[in-house]
């Protein structure tokens, strides 16, 4: 199970119901949705779904559809020898090792606390279980979802108030640039905007530079709004050195060299940091969720 695992919950009917998020896909508690029908014995509830034949045949034929490395041929052995009969069982544990499967996750004590299923496979489950609990289910799942893309949107600009990483376009213009080395005409000049200052110290040019060579990009936004994550990163700390570096009265000139030092110094330590292809793969999600939302 990967470290990036999300949870969080919804209510369905005075019932809390934990969700779980593994990589792109919200997976939902079946133990939790079992504890509407026997909050005693909620795990038996779900065994007893997964062993009946209509629910064996549904969720196999799920994997079958979604799942490439699925065990196909041991799930066609089961329809034959002993689905059709009551001896027949089925856990989440045996289902997940014997059978390959992806849709159903069995509990793994530190990150799933019961079994999970995916969205599809939670949802006939919960049908199952009375087909009113899964209509108000659908609803409250579909409520967070549209939350969670506003969240992430309000946090996400909230990120770029504190740390320049905000929405990004990603495109080749500024995403393949490396931090230039100053020119000598460059080190000469004297900006009046402190921005400009960080924007050739990182970018090797003003946002007025970057707007004329980039007319049409222009229109929706800065040199900033186009970069990647790695240089904002940079930047962010970049505004730091340089407010320290005015309060010292350091020349602008001087400030400017040292900053370019510090992008360039910066750019070779992070470029292949870890945190920052977490940062990219959450950055992929608000862009997918901001999609769906339009």
């Amino acid at each position: 199970m990967k470290s990036d695992i999300v949870t969080t919950e919804i209510i369905v009917k005075e019932n809390k119901i934990g969700i779980m998020r593994v990589g792109k896909v919200n997976y939902i508690s079946l133990t939790d949705l079992a504890k509407y029908a026997n909050p005693e014995d909620p795990s038996g509830v779900v065994r007893n779904w997964m062993s009946n034949k209509n629910s064996f045949d549904y969720y196999s034929l799920w994997e079958e559809i979604n799942n490439e490395n699925f065990n196909s041929v041991e799930s066609h052995r089961i329809k034959m020898d002993e689905a059709p009969y009551n001896r027949f069982t089925m856990t989440p544990n045996r289902w997940k090792k014997n059978f390959n499967a992806i849709g159903i996750i069995p509990s793994s004590g530190k990150y799933s606390k019961g079994t999970f299923a995916h969205p599809d496979i939670a949802f006939e489950f919960a049908s199952w279980l009375s087909p009113e609990f899964k209509l108000y289910l659908i609803t409250e799942f579909e409520r967070l979802k549209a939350n969670e893309a506003y969240q992430y949107k309000i946090e996400w600009n909230a990120t770029r108030l504190l740390s320049k990483m905000n929405y990004i376009v990603h495109t080749d213009a500024i995403k393949k640039c490396i931090v230039p080395t100053l020119t000598e005409r460059q080190k000469q000049s004297v900006y009046a905007e402190e921005a400009d200052v960080l924007n050739v110290a990182l970018f090797g040019m003003t946002a007025k530079e970057w707007r004329e060579n980039n007319p049409k990009l222009a229109k929706n936004g800065n040199i900033r709004d186009y970069t990647d994550i790695l240089h904002l990163v940079i930047l962010n700390n970049l505004e730091n050195t340089n407010a320290e570096l005015i309060e010292e009265d350091i020349p602008q000139r001087e400030r400017l060299i040292r900053l370019n030092n510090s992008a360039r110094r910066q750019m070779e330590v992070l470029k292949d940091n870890k945190s920052l292809k977490d940062l990219e793969s959450l950055q992929e999600q608000v862009n997918e969720d901001k999609l769906i939302g339009q």
